[in-house]
């Protein structure tokens, strides 16, 4: 291979670990962590059982919150569903680099036949997030290439686990190079569920977990792949998936610097990352205030068309029509006081007071907003007082992260769900000391759960 996939070859093949400044190392524990817990959690929803309940066969992989074990490739299929599966997966990547780096890079240790550190596992999860973002770079960024109707989640997802399993898997540049080529051709995942409320969704991030992770098994056993799938007028990459909005030039400016999971944002919500701000603006505007969800007449919400596509539904049929819906998110932060995963449960939707406090929130689309401003919230009160905010800058984004606290509150919360605490403290302990771990697959046993024996999270 020449020229993109080369260089990004020899940077996923040559990067040692002493390259990570401290912070990336720092950051990457902690999207290990809470892609670790989202994942155990998610294991309880209603995709990743049926999940399940297609794949054949056995393995060493672990199904992580179960006690499951399958081969390789199918554990990364369903941990990466899983990991999808509650919308509180980490974004800002590619857009959920978690959800498809990390399944594919557990399932290619739970495949190597040698020991691999912790610091290889926090080097290759690193690089599969660098090169996942690049590729989504590549295509014109995410509103460019997710307006175009792909799922940048599926199609650039797949080269950052392709990447991570074939660092993993110690392939040479050749190899690693082919990897590429390969996942190229396995990239795909469209926009076509947002509008009838379709779990498609939760199925991308498994399937370019399992794409890149057999796009590198493949490599290793010599398959080649073309050798310009970025460049090639015919069938490159970006010629097929970004025809008018390619930046080609992203896939390899700066290598390193600065590296792309510090751009990543942890969620403190269980919903899309698009209706974080307005559930923020509204903490915010009643945090002074002795606030019942009975004293608003209105809520108004000014959004980009952009978002409004997006997240401008009112099903709340299913928690993944319900998870996509800026008008729930808003009245579940009044009416139940939260937006975490509880508030999305079956019987929380169909609280009476949320369909009271849906008919008030009024969204009106703004064509000065740019498709990824943030929306401006409005509460009117009864008594006529408004008051308004616009929160530029989410909790959890790197410039508003949540604390170390927090995250452990999230990931213990969720992990226990599906797992006694004693243990997934023990996997939090191994998580954030991944650098001083020998021999990464100790994360493998403490993945057991009782996931499949719990109920179906809907």
């Amino acid at each position: 291979m020449t020229g993109a996939g080369a260089e990004l070859g020899a940077f996923i093949r040559e990067t040692p670990f002493a390259a990570l400044p401290a912070d990336v190392v720092a950051t990457t524990k902690r999207h290990i962590l809470d892609t670790v817990g989202v994942t155990i959690a998610g294991a309880l929803a209603f995709e990743p059982r049926q999940t399940r309940a297609v794949l054949d066969g056995s393995g060493t992989a672990p199904l992580w919150g179960t006690g499951i074990r399958l081969g390789a490739r199918d554990a990364a299929l369903a941990n990466g569903v899983a990991a999808h599966a509650l919308e509180l997966d980490d974004t800002g990547g590619c857009d959920h680099s978690g959800a498809v780096v990390l399944p594919a890079a557990l399932a290619a240790l739970s495949a190597s036949d040698r020991a691999v550190s912790g610091r290889d596992l926090v080097t290759a999860v690193a690089i599969g997030y660098d090169v996942a973002r690049r590729v989504l770079e590549a295509c014109g960024g995410y509103a460019a290439h997710n307006g175009a109707g792909w799922h940048s989640t599926a199609t650039c997802g797949v080269f950052g686990a392709a990447a991570a399993a074939a660092r993993l898997f110690g392939l040479d540049r050749p190899q690693t190079s082919a990897a590429l080529g390969h996942a190229a051709s396995f990239s795909g995942g469209l926009w076509g569920f947002i509008h009838d409320s379709a779990q498609t969704k939760r199925l991308h991030a498994g399937r370019a977990a399992e794409g890149g992770l057999l796009a590198a098994l493949l490599a290793a056993r010599g398959v080649t792949g073309p050798g310009r799938i970025f460049e090639d007028v015919w069938g490159g990459f970006l010629k097929t998936f970004a025809p008018a909005t390619a930046e080609p030039e992203a896939l390899t400016a700066g290598l390193g610097h600065p590296w792309k999971i510090m751009r990543c944002s942890i969620k403190p919500y269980a919903s899309c990352r698009s209706t974080h701000s307005a559930i923020d603006a509204v903490s915010a505007l009643i945090r002074d205030r002795a606030v019942e969800a009975e004293d608003l007449a209105d809520v108004r919400v000014r959004l980009s068309a952009f978002v409004m596509n997006m997240c401008g539904g009112r099903d709340l049929g299913s928690l993944a029509s319900a998870q996509m819906s800026l008008p729930y998110a808003v009245a579940a932060r009044l009416v139940h006081g939260g937006a975490g995963i509880d508030a999305y449960r079956v019987d929380q939707r169909q609280d009476p007071r949320i369909a009271r406090m849906l008919a008030r929130v009024t969204l009106e689309v703004d064509a000065d907003l740019a498709d990824l401003d943030e929306p401006e919230v409005t509460l009117v009160f009864a008594d006529g007082a408004t008051a308004t905010l616009r929160a530029t800058v989410a909790l959890g984004a790197p410039a508003n992260p949540i604390s170390d606290q927090d995250l452990l509150g999230k990931y213990r919360t969720l992990a226990g769900m599906a797992m006694p605490a004693a243990r997934a403290d023990k996997l939090a302990e191994r998580v954030l000391a991944l650098d001083d771990l020998s021999d990464a697959r100790a994360l493998l046993p403490l993945l057991v759960g009782t996931a499949e024996q719990g109920q179906i999270l809907c």
